[in-house]
């Protein structure tokens, strides 16, 4: 069944988790949906898992769109997300519009993301009008996270969890149809889930959430480096990769890859019949 904005929100009324994971190409994007995921998310970690980016604000418009499109055509029954890249939607209402309508149409993603608070209601009020469904982001956004003084745990103070919860209300109201909480306590992520209409999506966030999401390529252990607290490991594909690609080298190496077997071949006759006439040609 195709996942809707009906679809997912009945998910929170019923207690039903949402899943949700990120895919950045369309081969990816095909095995997820396939596996049942609900949500898939363009994120603006593309920047950093698949174009080697030193972070997210390096991502661009087109670098979105881009992968965006590539994802869409193998989404299937997932509802497809895409981020707005740092700085879309930051330089006034009729940039933000255009950025978001341009990822929609030619992304061809089903809504758009974006991070930040209360001050971004009246946006998300003018993209709803405009037809575009909105994800919120609060917690560690990361395309702010030089003000935030790097990758942390955020709202764990009085403060700063009052200022967020008031944020998800007021989104809420706004109009998103869900919002990402990232890297908070979790129990303020609980807090915010039954406060709030629509449906939270966790990443570091605590179990409670009405669903959770990860970086596919970190769930897969894709990378060794490191691994946020957050992550499980639920295939080590990173590895099972690497030995495919040690025992393909070696086979080539060694010549027993290709074989008969992988190769094709053509009637001796007309071999030699070339072959001669080549011969006969070079002298």
């Amino acid at each position: 069944m195709k996942q809707t904005i009906i679809t997912l929100q009945n998910k929170k009324k019923s207690g039903e988790k949402i899943t949700m994971l990120t895919a950045y190409d369309y081969s990816m994007a095909r095995l997820c949906a396939e596996a049942g995921c609900d949500m898939l998310l363009v994120g603006d970690s593309l920047g950093m898992v698949m174009l080697g980016y030193p972070d997210t604000v390096s991502v661009t418009m087109d670098d979105m769109i881009h992968h965006t499109r590539a994802v869409s055509r193998g989404c299937g029954d997932a509802f497809l997300v895409a981020d707005m890249p740092f700085m879309s939607y930051r330089t006034g209402m009729r940039d933000a519009l255009v950025n978001a309508a341009r990822l929609m149409a030619e992304g061809r993603c089903q809504a758009v993301k974006i991070e930040g608070g209360s001050e971004l209601c009246d946006l998300v009020r003018q993209l709803k009008l405009g037809g575009i469904p909105v994800v919120g982001h609060l917690g560690l956004t990361p395309q702010s996270v030089n003000t935030l003084g790097g990758y942390k745990v955020q709202a764990k103070e009085e403060e700063a969890a009052v200022r967020l919860l008031r944020d998800a209300k007021a989104l809420d109201e706004a109009g998103v149809m869900g919002i990402v909480l990232e890297c908070v306590p979790r129990e303020l992520a609980r807090l915010v889930s039954e406060e709030i209409s629509c449906f939270t999506i966790g990443i570091g966030a605590g179990p409670d959430c009405d669903g959770q999401v990860l970086v596919l390529q970190d769930m897969l252990s894709m990378y060794s480096e490191f691994r946020p607290k957050f992550v499980q490991s639920f295939a080590d594909v990173g590895a099972a990769i690497q030995d495919g690609v040690r025992a393909y080298c070696a086979a080539v190496q060694d010549g027993t890859f290709p074989d008969d077997s992988h190769s094709f071949t053509m009637d001796k006759a007309i071999l030699e019949k070339i072959a001669a006439e080549y011969t006969a040609h070079e002298k």
